[in-house]
């Protein structure tokens, strides 16, 4: 390794690298870790990229992979780059110390967008502020939508969690050459980017690849095969073409985006609707993650997971959902009791909890609650590896949107100053919340401890950025979870039958199905 204060390059077994220093940091980005997957190798496993001679330039972002755009309704709160080009499956390295012999800790990030959206370089996730607190932060780019989540019959499924093993391979085969320590790797992602950690926890080829991990904002799942193949169906439908992997890679990539953009119009967390996502195949993924997980998967990987206090209120907000659902009322809360397979009495009990509440918010927190909240109460309940629970609780400065998905993300990165941060924040986001929030996360990928209790059957959350009466202005916490009576409402009505539908309770059946489709008319709804 050589390195100067204006062009540090490492050697890596894969060929050498240049990158830039910045405001005192050693930037390598757009690194290829697999070679590009289109020609004969489109909707394939990753195949490993050949040794290059010389020195390859790392001063820019890689390629992004094909996605399509946000709506103009969600691009006014999130961005999503595009860089064009086919080597799509790169990193991005920040490190303090290009030097072997550093041994710090490693972070690697997953980034959300409901597996169809995002990259690595959205500017939001610059890894800046965690090389200069003394942890390698590295930012993995993955195949996304059909290129990455179809179900074909002539193609093995879930490539782009393929590509995540391969990237997260690659970290602990040549991230010393960087300065980290390859037994000290912490995953850590949000939304989608969490769903995916929970498999590759769960994968047998990641066994000792992960020292610790942190669940942003989704819990460990697999998705139906039959949702997934109903996608791939839809698409190949108005394409008039086979359900095939080799018909699918015939199709030009831009017309590909637009009917995948079509036909995914109607997805959405809170009212569901066909989407991609990873299955349980078999092979990287044997069984379900949560239930593997539950079972002692991932034997001495300590976990940090958690949740913004109003989740639903990114997915709701934007296309103008809250209205709609609150007007709905009943209607509304009998899709939610369909959506989460409850009986009345959950609904009725977060009703009397939260009286001032309109019917947005319960439907909203039914969702989270189903979706979210409980799998990972569980998953800290059954492990025996030490388990951190947190809620992120500080309002945007923008109206309607409260704690919503994604708004912690600038605090948990520190990069609350680039305009991409303000889009969802707003103006004036307070610096001593992501001094907390950043903190703690370089403290567990450190140390394994973030700095407050573990979870045991007190049920210890630290909240981040709550206003409450006698509450730290920035940081709380509590003693029992702050979703606790909530949850409970779950347990109980497992236990007691749900009533049988009346003539004058709320829609079912065909009525309710045609509100639903209303609803979900007006736009997109996505998952970031």
């Amino acid at each position: 390794m050589t390195a100067d204060r204006t062009d540090p390059v490492v050697s890596t077994p894969h060929g050498a690298l240049r990158g830039r220093y910045e405001r005192g940091v050693a930037v390598f980005r757009g690194i290829p870790y697999a070679a590009p997957p289109f020609g004969p190798r489109r909707f394939r496993p990753p195949v490993p990229l050949p040794p290059w001679d010389g020195v390859r330039d790392a001063g820019a972002f890689g390629p992004t992979p094909p996605k399509p755009p946000y709506s103009d309704a969600f691009a006014r709160y999130l961005s999503d780059p595009v860089v064009p080009g086919d080597d799509i499956l790169n990193l991005n390295v920040w490190t303090p110390d290009p030097d072997p012999a550093a041994r710090l800790p490693v972070l690697v990030w997953l980034h959300g967008g409901a597996l169809t959206r995002g990259s690595s370089a959205v500017p939001v996730y610059d890894g800046h502020a965690f090389a200069r607190d003394g942890v390698v932060c590295v930012s993995v780019n993955y195949r996304l939508g059909v290129e990455g989540y179809g179900l074909f019959p002539d193609t093995p499924p879930n490539p782009g969690l393929r590509d995540q093993i391969a990237a997260l391979a690659w970290v602990h085969d040549t991230i010393e050459a960087f300065g980290g320590d390859p037994g000290r790797i912490t995953l850590f992602g949000q939304s989608a980017g969490a769903i995916s950690i929970g498999a590759l926890l769960a994968a047998p080829q990641t066994r000792g690849l992960v020292r610790r991990a942190v669940l942003q904002s989704g819990p460990p799942e697999a998705s139906e095969r039959a949702k997934v193949r109903r996608m791939v169906r839809r698409m190949a439908s108005r394409l008039r073409i086979p359900a095939t992997a080799e018909a699918f890679a015939a199709v030009d990539r831009d017309l590909l985006l637009r009917t995948q953009a079509e036909v995914g119009r109607l997805s959405s967390p809170v009212l569901g609707g066909p989407a991609f996502g990873i299955v349980v195949d078999g092979d990287v993924l044997p069984r379900d993650p949560l239930d593997a997980l539950l079972d002692g998967a991932a034997p001495g990987v300590d976990l940090m997971m958690g949740w913004t206090r109003d989740e639903h209120r990114l997915w709701l907000v934007p296309g103008g959902l809250m209205e709609r659902l609150d007007r709905l009322g009943a209607v509304a809360l009998a899709g939610a009791m369909a959506r989460c397979h409850c009986g009345s009495e959950v609904p009725r009990g977060y009703r009397a909890l939260h009286p001032e509440a309109g019917t947005a918010d319960l439907v909203g927190d039914l969702v989270t609650d189903h979706l979210l909240r409980i799998p990972l109460h569980r998953l800290a309940d059954a492990r025996t590896e030490r388990s951190y629970v947190y809620e992120f609780a500080w309002p945007s400065r923008l109206p309607g949107l409260g704690a919503c998905h994604a708004l912690e993300l600038g605090f948990v990165f520190d990069t609350g100053e680039v305009p991409e941060s303000r889009r969802l924040a707003g103006e004036g986001a307070p610096q001593e919340l992501a001094d907390a929030m950043h903190s703690a996360w370089v403290r567990f990928a450190a140390e394994g401890d973030p700095g407050w209790e573990h979870w045991d059957a007190t049920h210890p959350v630290r909240v981040f950025g709550d206003h409450a009466p006698g509450a730290a202005h920035e940081v709380a916490y509590t003693a029992h979870g702050p979703r606790d009576r909530e949850l409970a409402l779950w347990t109980r009505d497992a236990a007691t039958p749900a009533p049988a539908p009346t003539d004058t309770g709320p829609p079912r059946g065909p009525e309710l199905r045609a509100a639903v489709r209303r609803l979900r008319r007006p736009g997109p709804l996505r998952r970031n």
